[in-house]
């Protein structure tokens, strides 16, 4: 695929992503591949990831079934849902244990067929309306970094 095509499919929306994948016009791999890509390219100026899941996410992807209304569709956590493995910050230096099971929206994304690529940073404790933290530091806006 070339830039154009990428930015193109990395703006389609998770409709149009989902119908693709079910038209088997495109794979859930290739869709978390495009995804990581862009995170790798794009976030050491925005930091908008806390962490990213590239291994969980691709071995997903080689497994999903390409059925449901979010099928393949790539996703980003936000950092105050439960995910199986991983601890829920809140944007916080102080957090609990990683997560035995995930939480109830993020269960059910995924039983739509949605793949969890990575969590994101939030204003600690999720009480401010910006993120700039000490824990994960400053999110940029990617329409305007200052």
């Amino acid at each position: 695929m070339t830039d154009t095509a990428d930015t193109d499919l990395a703006f389609a929306g998770p409709g149009a992503l989902a119908a693709r994948v079910r038209a088997k016009e495109i794979s859930p791999r290739e869709l978390v591949e495009l995804s990581l890509r862009r995170i790798e390219r794009v976030d050491p100026r925005l930091n908008a990831f806390r962490t990213v899941m590239a291994e969980q996410a691709l071995a997903e992807a080689d497994h999903a079934s390409g059925d449901g209304p979010l099928a393949g569709v790539p996703i980003a956590v936000k950092d105050d849902l439960s995910v199986t493995g991983q601890s829920a910050t809140k944007g916080s230096r102080t957090y609990g244990p990683p997560a035995k099971v995930d939480s109830e929206p993020l269960r059910r994304l995924r039983a739509a067929g949605a793949i969890p690529i990575g969590i994101t940073n939030v204003p600690e404790l999720m009480i401010f309306p910006w993120t700039a933290t000490e824990a994960n530091g400053v999110t940029r806006n990617p329409w305007r970094l200052d």
